[in-house]
């Protein structure tokens, strides 16, 4: 990671050019765990679910904007799953079996895990942030970088939601 000054007034800008992470934020590591996660909270069914909705991505891209501030509970939060994988099941998150994957995901839902990263950022409120992240990343814009192809709005048979202020009136009809 390379990091330029441009100007004293603009301060640092982090820059991961000649990097081969895709993420912005996230370490790969971070972003597998994330993955892992937001799978379990909106698994696919009959329809995809949020990682191939892409909302690792869209988390990743808000944390870099407007969840800024959130980095360092995001970093937390995924080394305390890790963590909590490992006291339970020998292994981290993304190498679980689906059903142990729910079973930590209840735990963390219940507040009920112990570690080092849970003294700092309790593991309920981690799960709650997650998971309200999840939502808005699956059901919300795709410009934002979550809900890939609008699946989540076809799934709901939402029709594609016009763009404020640039709707086109239909002229040939008539009062």
């Amino acid at each position: 990671m390379q990091v330029a000054v441009v100007g004293a007034a603009a301060g640092p800008i982090v820059s991961c050019v000649g990097t081969s992470n895709p993420w912005r934020c996230l370490i790969e590591d971070e972003a597998r765990t994330l993955e892992a996660l937001v799978d379990r909270i909106i698994p696919a069914d009959q329809d995809p679910g949020a990682a191939w909705a892409g909302v690792a991505n869209f988390i990743d891209r808000q944390l870099v904007g407007p969840y800024r501030r959130l980095q360092k509970t995001y970093r937390q939060g995924l080394t305390g799953t890790n963590e909590t994988s490992a006291a339970m099941f020998g292994k981290r998150f993304p190498a679980l079996s689906r059903e142990q994957q729910d079973e930590v995901l209840r735990a963390l839902e219940s507040g009920q895990v112990s570690g080092k990263s849970w003294k700092q950022l309790p593991a309920k409120q981690f799960f709650d942030l997650l998971v309200s992240h999840t939502m808005q990343g699956f059901y919300g814009d795709p410009r934002h970088g979550g809900n890939r192809e609008r699946v989540s709005w076809k799934m709901l048979r939402l029709p594609f939601p016009p763009v404020r202020g640039r709707m086109q009136d239909d002229l040939t009809k008539t009062s």
